[in-house]
């Protein structure tokens, strides 16, 4: 379970810490909730320990995992030109159910394709707000995890995508 002060990532939020466990009367019964603050949004919600689980909140990522991830990201996405040429809400349904899940590893697939998409054609206003959404989600959870500042985290997220011949030149340039 969770414990008082931790962080923890709620699915498609980003990452909250516990400030500490409310009891509530509702239906003539005592429940028990994480009060959850979110670092990088003014909003703080209450989760009722019993439904946790349900929720998909998770504990923050491990350093083994978040290395993995950028490991995903420089791997050739798997996105076909007929998935880039795709109906949009279509694509947008996948990607919405693959937030709910809080996954850190579908959020950086789901990165990776609009990235990928970005390079065959402009993006609509909804695929540039999911991207904006997955990069926000992302570096929140690595910044913390690896200890970098966020936009620190941006920069190397984004350098997965740059041509190598290109940081190359940027290289030696300094």
């Amino acid at each position: 379970m969770f414990s008082l002060d931790e962080k923890v990532v709620y699915p498609g939020h980003g990452v909250a810490k516990i400030n500490r466990i409310v009891e509530k009367s509702l239906a003539g019964r005592v429940e028990k909730f994480f009060e959850l603050t979110f670092l990088n949004q003014d909003m703080t919600i209450l989760v009722p320990m019993s439904n946790v689980a349900s929720t998909g909140i998770r504990k923050l990522s491990s350093t083994q995992n978040i290395d993995s991830i950028f490991a995903l990201l420089t791997e050739p996405a798997r996105v076909c030109h007929d998935t880039v040429m795709a109906n949009w809400n279509k694509r947008n349904k996948e990607y919405q159910c693959k937030l709910r899940t809080g996954d850190l590893r579908e959020i950086c697939k789901i990165y990776r394709d609009l990235n990928l998409i970005a390079k065959h054609k402009e993006l609509s206003f909804g695929e540039k707000n999911l991207l904006n959404q997955t990069e926000t989600l992302l570096v929140e959870e690595i910044s913390i995890v690896k200890r970098l500042a966020e936009d620190q985290t941006i920069k190397e997220l984004r350098a997965c995508f740059i041509p190598p011949h290109i940081v190359m030149q940027a290289a030696k340039s300094l």
